[in-house]
């Protein structure tokens, strides 16, 4: 099959080695200098994009990860089509928020050097708070997970051409899973407790228990989540169809996407990009997820980067009955599927650093590749649209290999 993708336990080792990584040669000069803000490739669709920010308390149960706690509480943005002329560079959204945006930078995150890029200085292409386009009807929403270790604003080049398309996305932080989340009120939450919870399990040989604890952690916040649709901020509940509803991430995002749909049925078709369907630190093909194990009877997109076979993406493609779909992006590695491929190249790293990170790929044409295959999947199985572009390869982009 030709595929990678990268367990929920190898995403979190570099993550918490790299904490202290300082900043080498042309990369250190920059943050010195003061570093710049760096620049999103600009979304692709025929909408504007607005966006707005929520925190939300789940009071059914106490936090998983810190049980004292009597409530779980998230943080989500909303990236949604804007109405016409709410175009005000002025009002574009950070990036990040400044406290979150700290802490993601003192930890050198995937080959950035600290100090490189200033994320809260980063602009996104989204208005903050501009009204929504309601003309119409009611679009299609997404549900948006980054990978383990990562905020949610890791995937926006993706989620923005999603919301620039006509669709509303949904990204979710989980709480001490991601490296910081910052509340309306300034308070920053990190990931201390998920790291301690992951060493605990590394010293007593239980790193499988405890990725499966976290997998269903993200299953009840997802779950959760699609409860809160109907009470989404901004009145964008109005403009939303919750019989239309789609999830995607990027590795343990795509786990959660996979597991959700499963448990889930409100899930109507999702996206995996290189999460491993396994509760192992490294794909083996044993202690297969449930998804795995049964697969699926809806529309489900496996996207992966160039590395050796994945075997339990074959163990969930063997048992699915719905539509489903095994492409490799070639020459990239797991980071390639987030907005590293954008940011990482202004970062004045040497180009080994990027291939170490990104792959040998093009990293503009990898994130051309991923908008577009996620685009044409949900377009397909959400809009009722088939542009045929996940039918057979393509001329257009011959760095995606069908393997299954």
């Amino acid at each position: 099959m030709g595929i990678a993708a990268t367990g929920l336990a190898a995403a979190l080792l570099p993550v918490s080695a790299s904490a202290s990584t300082s900043a080498p040669g042309s990369a250190r000069a920059a943050a010195a200098a003061g570093a710049p803000a760096a620049q999103l490739p600009a979304p692709t669709g025929p909408y504007g994009i607005g966006t707005v920010s929520a925190r939300l308390v789940d009071r059914s149960r106490h936090d998983p990860w810190v049980p004292a706690r009597p409530y779980r509480e998230l943080m989500i943005s909303v990236w949604y089509p804007a109405a016409p002329g709410s175009g005000d560079d002025r009002a574009r959204a950070h990036y990040m928020a400044p406290g979150a945006a700290t802490r993601w930078d003192a930890m050198s995150p995937h080959g950035v050097p600290k100090g490189a890029l200033d994320f809260a200085a980063t602009r996104t292409h989204a208005r903050e708070g501009a009204p929504a386009d309601a003309r119409g009807g009611r679009r299609p929403v997404l549900v948006y997970a980054a990978g383990a270790g990562d905020p949610r604003t890791w995937g926006t080049s993706l989620v923005e051409e999603m919301a620039s398309r006509g669709y509303v996305v949904v990204t979710v932080d989980h709480t001490y899973e991601s490296p910081a989340v910052q509340f309306p009120d300034g308070s920053v939450k990190d990931f201390a407790p998920l790291m301690e919870a992951f060493e605990e399990a590394r010293k007593n040989d239980a790193v499988p228990e405890f990725l499966k604890k976290t997998t269903d952690v993200r299953v009840a916040d997802s779950t959760f989540l699609l409860d809160s649709l109907g009470s989404l901020p901004h009145g964008l509940s109005k403009i939303v169809d919750r019989r239309r509803v789609g999830m995607f991430g990027h590795s343990a995002g795509g786990i959660a996407a996979a597991e959700t749909m499963y448990e889930d049925r409100r899930v109507r078709a999702g996206v995996n990009l290189d999460g491993t369907l396994e509760f192992n630190p490294d794909p083996i093909g044993t202690n297969l997820m449930p998804v795995a194990r049964h697969g699926l009877d809806r529309p489900f997109l496996l996207m992966g980067s160039d590395r050796p076979t994945e075997p339990s993406w074959r163990a969930f493609l063997s048992h699915g009955t719905g539509w489903q779909r095994d492409l490799t992006l070639r020459g990239s590695r797991h980071q390639a599927y987030t907005d590293l491929s954008a940011l990482l190249p202004q970062a004045g790293v040497d180009r080994g650093t990027v291939e170490e990170n990104i792959g040998t790929i093009d990293p503009a044409r990898a994130v051309a590749a991923q908008r577009a295959y996620v685009a044409s999947f949900f377009d397909r199985w959400l809009r009722g649209k088939d542009d045929g572009l996940l039918d057979e390869p393509s001329k257009r982009y011959p760095e995606v290999e069908f393997t299954g």
